[in-house]
């Protein structure tokens, strides 16, 4: 499956829901959902960006449609297309931010029109049917990009200061991620204790320092598989692993399968091709 738009309710999501595509997920109403286990409230008209084999879990408090747009790595490359849609980081792919946003009903509505256009198209697969499509998919992303990067912009711009432990935390786990899997090494580094240092982190985060070390780790991972022709022994060597069966036990831990089969499913991008 290349490209699928699918609908479900909410009660169709009350256990972990993954899948080897890209998914963009549209829906409304209140509650708790979950990604990977961290849970964040929602309210009103949601859209939400997940990476392959990210894990979604959903609780509302009505049973309302869900409409989820998935799109495979291989037809949609959003590496590729980073300089188009600057949604690599944005909306996929940064562990810091919240992978949803609340829009507006009027985007709610304007996605929920391009989802079914995107849904006869691929129904009818006329010649230019892909190219369409393609466009649709880049537009949803670019009205994502537009409302979240207004949301950092926002919050980026008023008093609050982010916390100073918990912003120095991020600078060191992006540069010492790789070689330094212990929280010990950062609140060392911070002249704190970890304690202080989980609080601080979980406070700006959502997110305790282990976990944010844990999903640094396994980002670059599915990055590595993905962008790259490198062995899996080959990228468990660079981000640190004493070997490749230790690092397997470890991926397939946090993703549900293992680096093999995760590159299998998900596959080599058109990046790692282009680049050979």
């Amino acid at each position: 499956m290349e490209i699928k738009i699918q609908n479900y309710h909410t009660s169709d999501l009350l256990s972990d829901f993954s899948t080897e595509n890209y998914s963009v997920v549209l829906w409304k109403g209140s509650g708790i959902y979950s990604v990977d286990d961290i849970n964040y409230s929602y309210y009103g008209y949601n859209i939400l960006f997940l990476s392959p084999y990210q894990k979604l879990k959903l609780a509302s408090e009505s049973d309302e449609n869900i409409h989820i747009l998935f799109f495979h790595g291989d037809f949609y490359c959003i590496e590729y297309h980073k300089e188009e849609v600057a949604c690599n980081g944005l909306l996929f792919n940064n562990i810091y931010l919240n992978p949803g946003i609340e829009i507006t009903k009027e985007n709610y509505e304007y996605i929920l029109e391009l989802f079914n256009h995107i849904k006869k198209e691929e129904s009818e697969k006329h010649q230019f049917s892909e190219s369409i499509i393609k466009t649709y998919i880049q537009l949803i992303l670019a009205i994502g990009s537009k409302q979240k990067s207004s949301i950092e912009n926002s919050m980026a711009s008023n008093d609050k200061l982010p916390n100073k432990n918990a912003a120095e935390f991020q600078k060191l786990l992006e540069a010492h991620f790789k070689s330094q899997k212990e929280l010990s090494f950062y609140s060392d580094k911070l002249s704190i204790t970890n304690n202080a240092l989980s609080k601080a982190v979980k406070k700006e985060f959502t997110k305790t320092p282990t976990q944010l070390i844990n999903e640094r780790i396994i980002l670059e991972s599915k990055k590595l598989l993905h962008l790259t022709y490198r062995s899996v022994k080959e990228i468990a060597s660079e981000l640190g692993f004493a070997d490749e069966f230790y690092f397997s036990r470890y991926f397939k831990k946090s993703v549900g399968c293992s680096p093999k089969k995760y590159r299998e499913k998900v596959g080599i991008s058109v990046v790692a091709k282009i680049s050979m």
